[in-house]
């Protein structure tokens, strides 16, 4: 019998992510689904195009499990965790951050010659830390790099299905001259760009940037390029989906266009030249890896450059999930 991975949370958005990309190979074939929420009944849910059935989480559900992945709610990755599972665990929520054991991971960007430490949680790094750790990885070696500045615009998905819904109720409340509902971000969002949310929001932009600046520091580090820290800023961005990141990066030398375009194609990485258009976050959705365009010198700073990235958060999430999972099954 083939090992199996029991995915906490499948019934979440993030969940349905890793239905989908796990389902487009073998993987699929070994996914357990268990909700994370506490509807009791049996559902029937798709792993790829293939119907599966979607049960409760139980502690009895993760025993023979080989991988155990947490993509639900703080309160389901609780559960998990608190049942001790014998397999690995991959962590997408954060759960597991205080673990001195936990190991932030990206296979994405690592080295050939690293070895992972498989003795405790791995915990996927956020999807804006594994797009900035690319571009910068790779740009630093051909062309090393002073510093840079980035704005990252997050999606209302990041809050998961009750931010979507959050977002779509506020517009149409807005059109129709109605009270805005602000449960998860405790400020308008719909047609507003928001460098802080309200004092009640669920999650705070400061502790998200916290956590991809935690991320990405161990990511650059773990590359051993050298590569400067940059500055980030984190904004919420009134879109659905998709994260779009802004780039402003400084070399010690001016590389031009085309050589910039040439070091950053590769795996993971799709570049739009200028005959095509730039990428955006709508585009993004659905499509593996990262995708960079708009590439222009600064007029202003001979060395500098700007440049645009998207990338689809809970994909590029389930592709580093399903890149761990290979490691050990």
């Amino acid at each position: 019998m083939a090992d199996i991975i029991a995915l906490v949370g499948s019934e979440t958005l993030l969940g349905r992510e890793i239905r989908e990309v796990f389902g487009e190979t073998s993987l699929g074939e070994q996914l357990r689904l268990l909700a994370g929420d506490d509807d009791e009944s049996i559902r029937i849910a798709t792993i790829g195009e293939t119907p599966a059935v979607l049960t409760k989480l139980e502690p009895a559900e993760l025993e023979d499990a080989a991988v155990v992945i947490l993509a639900g709610t703080a309160e389901s990755s609780r559960l998990a965790l608190e049942a001790r599972p014998e397999g690995l665990v991959i962590d997408l929520t954060g759960a597991t951050e205080e673990d001195p054991e936990a190991r932030v991971r990206a296979p994405q960007v690592e080295t050939s010659d690293y070895r992972p430490d498989h003795d405790g949680p791995q915990i996927a790094a956020h999807p804006a830390a594994v797009a900035i750790a690319l571009v910068l990885g790779r740009l630093h070696i051909a062309f090393p790099i002073v510093r840079s500045i980035i704005h990252v615009f997050e999606p209302a998905s990041e809050r998961g299905r009750g931010g979507i819904e959050e977002l779509q109720k506020q517009t149409v409340s807005l059109l129709s001259f109605q009270q805005l509902p602000k449960e998860v971000f405790a400020a308008q969002v719909s047609f507003n760009m928001l460098p802080k949310l309200g004092e009640e929001a669920s999650v705070q932009l400061h502790d998200v940037e916290d956590r991809i600046d935690r991320h990405l520091a161990t990511l650059l580090e773990r590359a051993e390029t050298g590569v400067p820290m940059p500055s980030i800023r984190l904004t919420q961005a009134p879109v659905f989906h998709g994260y779009s990141l802004s780039f402003w990066i400084e070399f010690e030398e001016s590389p031009d266009v085309m050589s910039i375009e040439e070091v950053l194609s590769g795996d993971w990485v799709d570049v739009r030249t200028a005959e095509v258009e730039p990428p955006d976050n709508v585009g993004a959705a659905g499509q593996s890896g990262i995708t960079v365009g708009a590439i222009t010198p600064d007029r202003n700073a001979g060395n500098a450059v700007w440049l645009w990235l998207a990338a689809d958060n809970l994909r590029l999430l389930a592709e580093t999930a399903a890149l761990i999972v290979r490691e050990v099954l």
